[in-house]
């Protein structure tokens, strides 16, 4: 549900999202890959606050290390974790949207 909120919002204000992977609907660890106009901005990963909220943290290999670099981070994470979601946010301050709806 959340990442279906995400992704109309998104879509909603000009921007692509696309579910990359999709994982477990109850349990699955939500990963968002953020993009600007085709260029990776990073990783980022929906995590406990243990406030009993959730945060986005960044994860993985940043964007200067290149796509191979990051490909095989979210290979191996997806290999580890077969319940996570993967989104891509295309649209400036996808980070930003990823905080404001899941977290």
């Amino acid at each position: 549900m959340l990442v279906g909120a995400l992704r109309r919002r998104v879509n909603a204000a000009g921007g692509f999202a696309t579910i990359l992977a999709k994982g477990d609907e109850i349990s699955g660890v939500i990963l968002v890959q953020a993009v600007d106009k085709g260029q990776d901005v990073g990783l980022f990963e929906r995590v406990s606050n243990f406030a009993g909220g959730y945060a986005l943290m960044r994860c993985g290999p940043s964007p200067e290390e290149g796509p191979e670099a990051m490909a095989h981070y979210v290979a191996r994470r997806r290999k580890s974790d077969p319940d996570l979601w993967i989104i891509e946010l295309d649209i400036p301050e996808a980070e930003r949207f990823a905080a404001e709806t899941i977290c």
